[in-house]
């Protein structure tokens, strides 16, 4: 027998995609994975296993890699690494995308990012004749005038507008992400939330020796923030907040890029860890806190709240749809006191309770299994065979 696994390594190209005329294929692509990337990545595997296991519904992804190769209806299209990048690849060229698309024949393509994948997608419709949905992941804008100033401010949205301007579908994450869309001037856009995985974030990951483990008696409040510690994130303000709290707070820091000098009550991991590592330790703290103010979704807050553990975030972005009053507190943005006011009222009214709503908001409204019935809703929509999802504006 063949080994697949080592043919795949030496960069075999695939076959062309057969199917049953009983089968829809819909073929997602994106620049946007890498092996430490984040809610993108977590939200086009969770899609792929779940609709493996759909009657009538054959699913591709194609993603950037070294090589052409292909396992388990997941494609590689050869793309240099970026620099720098933390494993993530930057396609240079459309034509190996457009060419891999030709090959499988899907029904509908879906764009995962505002770079060249999107616009293969859109060469791709012309010749296969099928419909396109753009995912509004990241807010493009904001993310360049973080990186490199304003100056471009007028020409990123322009081309946001173009670009989206040409999807037969527009998704985005949240009703704020919408609505930047919208006031760009992009029509037919359709909000979308995404999901979190409730097997692996639950409550019954907590580890009542974490504390003991960080060198923390029982009574200290432990907080944690999950993610990268990009710009964007504002971890100063969370750092200048326990500072605020004092000894009876202690803050556990956990992803890459994180800042080294820290205060006494902070503790660091500064590396990327498993999902299932990050669960355990979400589940184990008694709150986490976020004091980002651009998040287009925040899934982070959302696989906190499946741990059974209360947020305290600030009222900006996304975070007002996605975190009720009865799952933890939004405070004022950029505002070191008022998150630390937050902090202390969560645990004078009850934070155990917030954290068992949380864990049953997420159960009732963002169970991934509930997440890809609504992308279906969407996928039947744009192919003329139903009409059941709404618009957004």
């Amino acid at each position: 027998m063949t080994d697949r696994t080592s043919i795949l390594e030496r960069g075999q190209p695939w076959k062309k995609h057969r199917r049953t005329e009983a089968t829809v294929h819909i073929a997602d692509m994106t620049m946007f994975y890498a092996p430490a990337s984040g809610g993108v990545r977590t939200y086009l595997d969770a899609k792929h296993c779940r609709l493996a296991h759909f009657p009538g519904v054959q699913h591709s992804l194609l993603i950037p890699g070294p090589d052409v190769s292909h396992l388990d209806g997941v494609y590689r299209v050869p793309s240099p690494p970026l620099p720098f990048g933390n494993g993530y690849r930057f396609p240079l060229r459309v034509a190996p995308w457009r060419k891999a698309l030709r090959d499988l024949q899907p029904d509908l393509i879906e764009a995962g990012d505002p770079y060249l994948t999107a616009w293969a997608a859109l060469d791709a419709r012309r010749q296969l004749d099928v419909p396109v949905i753009g995912f509004y992941h990241s807010d493009l804008p904001l993310l360049v005038s973080n990186r490199i100033g304003t100056w471009l401010g007028t020409n990123v949205e322009n081309y946001v507008t173009k670009l989206y301007g040409n999807f037969d579908r527009v998704l985005a994450p949240s009703t704020a992400m919408a609505e930047k869309l919208r006031h760009l001037g992009v029509k037919n856009v359709y909000v979308q939330p995404l999901g979190v995985d409730l097997q692996t974030f639950d409550p019954s990951r907590r580890d009542a020796g974490l504390k003991a483990e960080l060198g923390l008696s029982e009574d200290t409040h432990l907080l944690i923030f999950a993610g990268r510690g990009s710009r964007e994130k504002n971890l100063g303000v969370l750092l200048d907040c326990l500072k605020l709290l004092g000894q009876q707070y202690h803050l556990l820091l956990v992803g890459s890029h994180m800042p080294t000098a820290v205060p006494e009550n902070v503790s660091v991991i500064n590396h990327f860890c498993p999902a299932v590592e990050v669960a355990r330790l979400l589940a184990s703290a008694d709150a986490l806190v976020h004091a980002g103010d651009q998040e287009t979704f925040g899934l982070v807050v959302l696989e906190a709240m499946a741990s059974g553990t209360p947020v305290v975030a600030v009222d900006a972005g996304a975070f007002r749809e996605i975190i009720p009053q009865t799952c933890g507190l939004l405070c004022q943005a950029n505002h070191p006191k008022a998150m630390a006011a937050a902090v202390r009222q969560l645990f004078r009214s009850g934070a155990r309770e917030k954290g068992a709503a949380a864990r049953l908001h997420v159960e009732q409204h963002y169970a991934w299994d509930a997440v890809v019935a609504g992308l279906l809703g969407h996928y039947q929509a744009v192919l003329g065979t139903t009409t059941a999802a709404h618009a957004h504006g």
